[in-house]
C-alpha cells in the first residue's frame, strides 16, 4: 500500500518508522523541512521536501498514492483531506479539531474513498475503549473519559513539558467542548470543570478541553445521561494556564502564548501517557461501574527512544490504516473511531502498544 505521509515531526517520524519497517508499506514522507527529512530513513521509506501550505505542490505528490496520513498541523487538515479527495486517495489523520471534523464528514458524503480522521489518542484509542465499553450496558448513565501525556519529571511551576504539538494544545485549551449532560448536547466551556483524582498513588487534575470525545456525542446521543472527556495534568497546571489565557489574555493572542511556551518549556522524551475511562449504568437490572486505566511508559531504549506520546499517537494512526488494509474497516465514506473494535485494535500488530503498557489495577 503507497501512503503519503504529511508531516515529519516526530509523530510522523515515529508513524513512518512503523509503517516503513512493516515491510506492507511503500512510506512517502512529505514536509518543507529538509533537515528534518534528513533524519528518516528505513526500508520502505522516501522523502520529498515539499511546501505542504502550497495546495498544487501538494497535490502532485498525492497523485498516484493509495492513502494520505496526515501528521501536519491541525489547521491543515480540511485542506490535506480536500487534496485526498481530489487525489482519490483514502485519508486519516490525527486532528483534535472539532470544527476540521465536520468538514471532513462533508467532504466524505458520497466520496468513493474512506476518511478517518481523529486517529490518535485523544481522540482516537479513548473513543474505541469508551464505545466498547458502553456497549456491555443496557442502559448507559455516564461515560467519563480523561487523559493525560505528562512529563515523568516535572520541575516548572506548570508541572508540564512539551509532550506534543504547541498548536494543538492551545488549540484544546480556547475551544468549546462538546458534552452530553442529562441526556441533552452542551458546548462546557474549555478549562471548566476541574476535578481531582488519584491514581496508582499520584495526585492528578482534569479539566474540560476540547475535541477529546471525537464524534461519540453523536454516536451515543439519545442513549447516555453524562458523557465528559477532560485533560489530565497535575495539580496546578489548570490556574496558571487560565492565569495565562484569561487574565493576561493571550487566548486572543495565541501565537504570542505559543512561542513563549516553545521558548520556555523544554520538550522532554521522559513521559508517561494516562488513559482513564469509566462507564456505568443498568445491566441486568443491577447498576454496574466498567473501569479502563492504563499507563503508557515513554521507551528508553539507547538504539530507538520513544516517548509515550510518540508510541500511543503513532500506533493509533498506524492500527487505523492496518486494520483498514486488511478489510476491518469499510472501505468509503467517513469512519467513526467508534467503529474500531477494541479487541481487533489491541490484537493489531500497531495496536499492541496498549497491550506492553502496564495495566492500573487501584483507582482512588
Amino acid at each position: 500500500m503507497r501512503i503519503a505521509l504529511l508531516g515529519a515531526g516526530h509523530i510522523g517520524q515515529t508513524i513512518a518508522q512503523l509503517l516503513g519497517d512493516s515491510g506492507d508499506y511503500q512510506v512517502t514522507v512529505v514536509d518543507k523541512n529538509a533537515q528534518t527529512l534528513s533524519r528518516i530513513q528505513g526500508r520502505g521509506i522516501t522523502t520529498k521536501a515539499v511546501d505542504t501550505e502550497d495546495k498544487a505542490a501538494l497535490a502532485a505528490v498525492l497523485r498516484g498514492q493509495d492513502a494520505v496520513v496526515n501528521a501536519l498541523p491541525y489547521h491543515l487538515a480540511i485542506t490535506a483531506a480536500h487534496l485526498a479527495l481530489e487525489a482519490g486517495c483514502h485519508y486519516f489523520d490525527l486532528t483534535e479539531d472539532v470544527a476540521a471534523t465536520k468538514e471532513i464528514m462533508r467532504i466524505a458524503e458520497g466520496a468513493k474513498t474512506a476518511f478517518m480522521p481523529q486517529c490518535g489518542l485523544a481522540p482516537g484509542f479513548i473513543g474505541i475503549v469508551a464505545h466498547h465499553l458502553a456497549k456491555s450496558f443496557d442502559t448507559l448513565h455516564d461515560v467519563k473519559m480523561r487523559v493525560g501525556a505528562l512529563p515523568a519529571f516535572p520541575t516548572n511551576a506548570l508541572k508540564y513539558n512539551l509532550t506534543w504539538s504547541v498548536d494543538g494544545l492551545i488549540n484544546e485549551y480556547c475551544h468549546p467542548c462538546e458534552v452530553i449532560k442529562d441526556g441533552g448536547n452542551i458546548a462546557a466551556l474549555p478549562m471548566e470543570g476541574l476535578e481531582h483524582f488519584s491514581l496508582d498513588g499520584t495526585e492528578y487534575e482534569a479539566f474540560n478541553t476540547s475535541g477529546g470525545l471525537g464524534t461519540l456525542c453523536e454516536t451515543l446521543a439519545g442513549r447516555v445521561r453524562n458523557l465528559d472527556y477532560k485533560t489530565v495534568r497535575y495539580p496546578g497546571h489548570r490556574d496558571l494556564m487560565c492565569m495565562l489565557l484569561e487574565d493576561l489574555q493571550l487566548k486572543h493572542d495565541q501565537e504570542t502564548l505559543k512561542n513563549i511556551m516553545r521558548r520556555s518549556m523544554p520538550a522532554t522524551m521522559q513521559d508517561v501517557v494516562l488513559v482513564f475511562v469509566t462507564v456505568s449504568g443498568m445491566r441486568r437490572g443491577s447498576l454496574v461501574q466498567e473501569v479502563f486505566a492504563r499507563k503508557i511508559f515513554a521507551d528508553r531504549s539507547e538504539t530507538s527512544p520513544l516517548s509515550a506520546i510518540q508510541i500511543t499517537t503513532a500506533a493509533g494512526i498506524c492500527a487505523a490504516v492496518d486494520l483498514f488494509r486488511e478489510g476491518k474497516l469499510p472501505a468509503s465514506g467517513f469512519i467513526r473511531q467508534e467503529q474500531v473494535e477494541l479487541p481487533a485494535f489491541l490484537a493489531n500488530r500497531f495496536g499492541k502498544a496498549y497491550q506492553q503498557s502496564r495495566q492500573v489495577e487501584s483507582i482512588g
